[in-house]
């Protein structure tokens, strides 16, 4: 909640902010030797500000934690003081800070130290490859972890590894890897492990599947429900609470990189309030966050969810905490009985009978308490069905004002768009169909497919909408691959499922990431634009994302990250201007190794250039024919191009 204080300076800054703009020149430069003069200027940029009253700028000052100024350097530079720190962006493009809509980084943050991501990976090759060499140091009794964020359609190879393949990289050491919410495959060890023999009984909605003897194969699979999979991921050892509190700070840098500079953490199924919320509230309170959190609760018990919500009320309130962290209400799952999972390779599952009456009586006391929710809903059908109940409970407790929203909604028709808008309702969207499009597609068709989720249409509704990511588990929490689905309609393995007209310009996209998000967690005109009074959150590109080719935009990384008006990632140029991190924790973890998201190999050597050139004959390869050089000088992202290309057939490197 918005304390006094906040507010008066919200005002403060922002007025500030309007007079400059309305100040002659000399007057600027006189107050700039004032203590008014910023603590940052940025100059030499193309800043996309996403402010409707001015689109474009080339420099920002920052002042107090907020913009004070926008505009043109000549002007903006008037205002230096003899303390200002003036940075060169050396003509890069700037964007407001991203703000992921949807995702699970406190979750997400407990154990990314200790999980091999395979985020980006090209080819099950080189994801083998890191498998390999991370079973090797990590210690007894610790488990190698590739926990989602991936999927066989990103490599080069179109598989996942087998079983076979799994047990001969890593004979003594668990393996759990997660395909989505599809199924886990486990090596023999991580079976020892987690206990899984001949007796052990299915969870409902789940199969462990058996070789003919009734032994576990080691293949656990969801049909829907994938809390066989998460029940087995959870006997493995956790991370100690100093080595957790690494592992946060390392996630949200990681974020960082990435353009990230707020989050909503839509809860997690086994995520306790108070207990998981104790590494991250102590890094609040230490003032070491370098990421936004707006944070949902989850309903904590099944057939629970009002008494747990009745007591959660009694504790906390929405929007308490600060600019920070702070509350944002209830959901995603709010009750049990309403969750439709997403699992595109089986059947939708459909809700008991019983849905209505628990979602009403959580609904109504929600509404009656103020609290925002978000609901956690993929199908047309349940989307109907929930609406129902909210129509219901809107006529004795008015919804409108709240800011509730659905999750997802991948199928949800223009019939329950005009409904939630009605309610005064939104939507969030995130980039589950990149990784999941081909099984949509061969599920339900590719007419279906084309407004899977149905964005435009949800636009032109004026529904408030923002996008995510719904990471770590489903999905990468890279941002820029869902900027990149949001712009070409493609997958992740490039599959095509949405037409022209059905896709989003860049611009319109950016702001679904920004300023669009604002509305979900009660913060509209505080942040989501480069623009004076806003939080200073930016990410300063690699690349420029309005001009680089479509299928670039998801390799864009950001080299210089600010938030609150502090530098929190630099890189290159910048890399001196960002605080010290700790190494990883502890010493074998993954990301000490491999980092988090996939980060494209070196260009290949001038030794293999003048090889490539001096060949004049050789024998045929099955890929590359009599052109070697094809392979020999190919810029791959895998650190064994000998072993990539040899996967799909190639001999260029024999000899």
């Amino acid at each position: 909640m918005e304390t006094n204080w906040e507010r008066r300076n919200i005002l403060k800054v922002g007025a500030t902010g309007a007079a400059w703009s309305l100040l002659g020149a000399g007057s600027l430069a006189a107050r700039a030797q004032g203590s008014e003069a910023p603590a940052i200027i940025l100059k030499n940029g193309k800043v996309t500000t996403l402010d409707t009253e001015k689109q474009n700028a080339s420099a920002v000052a920052i002042t107090g934690g907020r913009f004070s100024a926008v505009g043109d350097e000549k002007d903006i530079m008037k205002l230096a003081g003899p303390k200002t720190q003036v940075i060169d962006l050396g003509g890069r493009r700037v964007i407001p800070g991203l703000i992921d809509g949807h995702t699970h980084p406190i979750r997400g943050g407990l154990n990314y130290n200790m999980e091999l991501r395979w985020d980006g990976v090209p080819s099950l090759s080189e994801a083998m490859k890191m498998l390999r060499e991370q079973a090797k140091r990590t210690p007894a009794p610790q488990w190698v972890r590739v926990v989602g964020g991936f999927n066989e359609y990103q490599f080069a190879e179109k598989r996942m590894p087998t079983l076979k393949e799994i047990n001969e990289a890593a004979p003594d050491t668990p393996v759990f890897i997660l395909r989505l919410y599809d199924r886990a495959l486990l090596n023999r060890a991580a079976l020892r492990a987690a206990g899984f023999t001949k007796e052990s009984k299915e969870l409902p909605g789940s199969v462990i599947e058996r070789d003919k003897n009734g032994e576990p194969t080691g293949m656990l699979i969801a049909k829907p429900n994938a809390l066989i999979l998460y029940s087995a991921l959870a006997k493995g050892p956790k991370l100690s609470p100093d080595d957790q509190i690494n592992s946060t700070r390392h996630f949200m840098r990681e974020l960082n990189r990435l353009g990230i500079t707020s989050v909503m953490d839509a809860g997690g199924g086994g995520q306790a309030y108070p207990q998981d919320y104790e590494v991250i509230e102590r890094l609040a309170r230490a003032g070491e966050l370098t990421i936004r959190i707006a944070y949902n609760i989850f309903s904590q018990k099944p057939k629970e969810e009002l008494a747990d919500f009745q007591d959660l009320a009694k504790v906390i309130k929405p929007g308490q905490g600060n600019n920070m962290y702070r509350h944002n209400g209830a959901g995603e799952l709010i009750v049990y009985s309403a969750a439709d999972f997403e699992d595109f390779r089986e059947p939708r599952p459909e809700a008991p009978p019983s849905m209505e009456a628990d979602l009403e009586q959580v609904v109504r006391h929600l509404a009656q308490v103020k609290w925002p929710f978000r609901m956690h809903a993929t199908y047309e059908q349940t989307i109907t069905r929930a609406l129902d109940v909210f129509e219901k409970v809107d006529k004795e407790v008015p919804l409108t004002g709240i800011h509730w929203f659905f999750d997802h909604g991948e199928t949800i028709s223009p019939r329950s768009i005009d409904r939630v808008k009605a309610l005064g309702g939104g939507i969030a969207v995130q980039h589950r169909m990149a990784y999941q499009g081909e099984d949509f597609l061969k599920r339900y068709g590719k007419e279906m497919a084309a407004e899977a989720p149905p964005v435009k249409r949800i636009l032109a509704a004026g529904v408030p909408i923002g996008a995510g990511t719904d990471a770590t588990r489903v999905a990468s929490y890279n941002p820029w691959v869902s900027l990149s689905w949001l712009v070409t309609g493609r997958t992740l393995g490039g599959a095509a499922i949405y037409p022209t007209e059905n896709r989003l310009d860049r611009t319109t996209a950016l702001r679904l990431w920004t300023v669009g998000n604002t509305w979900f967690s009660n913060e509209e005109g505080r942040k989501g634009a480069v623009k004076a009074g806003q939080y200073a959150d930016l990410a300063v590109l690699s690349a420029d994302y309005m001009t680089v080719p479509e299928e670039q935009i998801r390799n864009l990384v950001s080299v210089l990250t600010i938030v609150d008006g502090k530098v929190v990632h630099g890189e290159g140029a910048f890399a001196k201007l960002a605080p010290p991190l700790p190494a990883p924790s502890p010493d074998w973890s993954p990301v000490k190794t491999f980092g988090g998201y996939y980060k494209a190999g070196q260009k290949a050597p001038d030794a293999k250039k003048a090889a490539a050139a001096a060949s004049a004959a050789t024998a045929a390869c099955s890929v590359h024919g009599r052109q070697p050089q094809l392979a020999w000088l190919a810029d791959i992202p895998a650190s064994d191009q000998r072993e990539f290309w040899g996967t799909l057939g190639c001999s260029c490197w024999m000899g």
